[in-house]
């Protein structure tokens, strides 16, 4: 019997449940490999090779390669798990989230200190705020891609 998900239809977020955590658990676990120096190194010389150790989907295993965080997450990442990427690359929590929104860090830093994207308008999926599908990415970052 499936699950009633009301959580699904808001707008830009993807919910790290139960559902989400099997999906992703070998991802997860790759990313979390990444916390010893030795890994991190193995996977910075080759990471296919380090990736193929992993039973991922070839979708996941893309995503990472790709740096595609928001893919990672829809393929069953955990932000907390992922940042171990962004570390090893040597990014920061606010670099990754700016390159999530498509925004410059320094555009989501000044987002974030100005309280974050308002709730009006991205309560539901269809409304028209900020954090709609139609609006992403935003931001400088996201426009070079020839939004």
């Amino acid at each position: 019997m499936a699950l009633n998900k009301p959580y699904l239809d808001v707008p830009g977020t993807t919910i790290f449940d139960a559902e989400q955590s099997r999906k992703g658990y070998h991802l997860n676990q790759f990313c979390m490999s990444l916390m010893k120096a030795a890994n991190r190194e193995r996977f910075k010389a080759d990471e296919r090779r380090y990736l193929d150790e992993w039973p991922m989907s070839e979708a996941q295993k893309q995503a990472v390669m790709a740096r595609d965080l928001n893919r990672c997450i829809s393929l069953g990442g955990n932000i907390y798990f992922l940042a171990k990427i962004g570390a090893t690359d040597g990014k920061s929590f606010q670099q990754m989230a700016g390159s999530m929104t498509g925004m410059t860090e320094e555009e989501y830093r000044n987002m974030m200190i100005s309280g974050g994207r308002s709730v009006q308008g991205n309560r539901v999926i269809g409304e028209d705020g900020d954090a709609q599908a139609h609006r992403q990415p935003q931001g400088a970052a996201g426009k070079k891609g020839g939004a």
